[in-house]
């Protein structure tokens, strides 16, 4: 990025406070700077949600900046009020660190996929935090702050007010954690600007006050927007929950789905939160969604940027291709058969031990929902509208062999263009 990277975030609407804007522009014109952004592990992977932080850390050190991703081991044990209305359920130590261990190995692959995981260093507060006393917290860091500056910050306001569930001592305590760890970073590695989502500019501002009060430096706060939707549906949320960045909690295909089924309203924003396209490239976007809105193809340009950038090339291929097979030319043999099962996952299906209990093709087509009947189900299989793996089947007494099936055990029955019924044999 040739901009300063305060310029490059303003342009894409990532910024949304800051504590001092002029002064860290000016800051941020000379390279190295450390910055850090902290990822609590309550649970074993990230979702989407965490993604514009997380890219924000990538930007910072493509723009020569030096950052630090802060895994939460200690934080984690403590639960964050921030935006809740109710105490977390505390997890168990070994929980938190085996989730640590988790999503550090995504964000590493993540930043390495960047090509920034050279520039960008994991840190764990549980290493500054775990040998602490009580009595040295609450008299080398809890003097610092006041009990009235505390009852201000949104987090606890939110929480305070409610008699039916409050909040306790250890949720309150949780900004001067955080205050803690920006003061340590800024002590021992320098660190001058911790960014954030939206709702962690009172925590993040906690560590600015604490810093200010003990042991005085530069220190900024910059916090990215809480992304909401156009059509007010909550973002990173699908019918089946959140988004997450493991594959093996949501499929490649329908990561890219989600990213693809965006908003009109919303593409152009989101290219700009979640992609490396410059101004020019999301421009020519923006004129082909207002001309000819029917083609998507600034959704296509961003489902296939954030799918890359998460799963990689070769995930994002096979997704491609799964669609291609699915619903146009391409060849189903051709295709991954685990990617062609997650994209058909709300299709229906029946399992059978064998070839020979797979019964005749009309009845099967009644038994997967595609025909209302036997009957039916013969006039469509003599109309040519039905078709096992991509090949036409015009025989109502078709015998089903070993070339039948996909990867040895799935068979994919279609009827029309789009109406699909999976087979699996065994225990697949």
């Amino acid at each position: 990025m040739s901009r300063n990277i305060f310029d490059e975030l303003s342009w894409r609407g990532l910024v949304n406070q800051v504590s001092d804007a002029e002064t860290l522009r000016e800051h941020l014109d000379s390279p190295g700077r450390v910055v850090y952004c902290g990822f609590d592990p309550t649970a074993d992977s990230l979702h989407i949600g965490n993604l514009v932080p997380l890219l924000g850390l990538a930007r910072f050190a493509l723009a020569g900046h030096r950052p630090l991703f802060l895994l939460g081991g200690a934080t984690g044990l403590i639960g964050d009020p921030s935006g809740k209305d109710k105490e977390r359920t505390l997890n168990a130590a070994e929980k938190v660190q085996a989730s640590a261990e988790k999503i550090k190995t995504q964000a590493m692959g993540f930043f390495e996929r960047m090509g920034v995981a050279d520039n960008i260093e994991p840190v764990n507060n549980l290493d500054w935090t775990k040998n602490l006393s009580i009595i040295d917290f609450l008299r080398d860091v809890g003097k610092h702050f006041t009990v009235n500056y505390m009852l201000a910050k949104e987090s606890v306001k939110g929480r305070i007010n409610r008699e039916e569930t409050g909040i306790s001592y250890t949720e309150f305590s949780y900004m001067i954690l955080q205050a803690y760890d920006y003061r340590h970073l800024s002590e021992t590695r320098g660190c001058t600007l911790q960014i954030g989502g939206g709702d962690q500019f009172g925590n993040i501002t906690a560590g600015l006050e604490f810093i200010r009060r003990s042991r005085p430096a530069p220190a900024f706060a910059l916090t990215f927007p809480l992304i909401t939707t156009a059509s007010g549906a909550k973002f990173g949320k699908s019918e089946k929950g959140a988004i997450f960045l493991d594959k093996n909690l949501t499929s490649p295909y329908a990561f890219y789905q989600y990213w693809f089924n965006t908003d009109d309203r919303d593409v152009i924003n989101y290219l700009k939160y979640f992609t490396l396209l410059d101004h020019e490239s999301i421009e020519s976007l923006a004129i082909e969604l207002a001309d000819n809105p029917h083609l998507r193809q600034a959704q296509k340009r961003l489902a296939l940027e954030v799918t890359t950038m998460i799963h990689g090339a070769a995930e994002t291929q096979k997704v491609l291709d799964a669609s291609q097979a699915l619903f146009g030319a391409g060849d189903l043999a051709a295709a991954d058969p685990d990617t062609l099962r997650a994209a058909l996952e709300a299709a229906p299906s029946i399992a059978y031990p064998s070839l020979d209990a797979i019964p005749p093709l009309p009845k099967l087509l009644a038994d997967l929902g595609l025909c209302p009947s036997n009957s039916q189900a013969r006039k469509d299989i003599k109309a040519g509208a039905v078709s096992i793996n991509g090949q036409r089947i015009a025989a109502e007494d078709h015998a089903y062999g070993p070339g039948d099936l996909l990867a040895g055990h799935i068979l994919l029955v279609r009827k029309g263009k789009k109406n699909y019924g999976v087979v699996t044999l065994g225990e697949a």
